[in-house]
């Protein structure tokens, strides 16, 4: 998020329908990146686990694999090149990303 931010002046890709989805993996697909990171992050907060965007934007999507997103810390997410389906990764691993402006 920082990177996008400081090198772009943008966020971490937030996705708000299918065909957003769509356009992000077949992007991806385009670049030959692997699952890269996109702007969504899940933590537990008052007594509940919530997702949200980086970006501050609505939460009125999601296309999560079966058994995500992980329930265990905070996560961040990838979107799958393969399948278009969202992951829970640790947020320090090392990954490509998707920046929007």
């Amino acid at each position: 998020q920082r990177y996008c931010q400081d090198v772009y002046r943008g966020q971490l890709a937030s996705v708000h329908s299918t065909a957003r989805n769509q356009e992000l993996q077949k992007l991806a697909q385009t670049h030959n990146i692997l699952s890269p990171w996109i702007g969504a992050v899940t933590r537990y907060r008052a007594g509940k686990w919530e997702s949200y965007w980086e970006d501050s934007s609505p939460w009125n999507y999601a296309n999560w694999a079966p058994t995500h997103p992980l329930h265990i810390i905070t996560t961040c997410t990838t979107l799958s090149t393969r399948d278009g389906l969202w992951r829970s990764r640790f947020c320090f691993q090392l990954r490509p990303f998707i920046c929007q402006y």
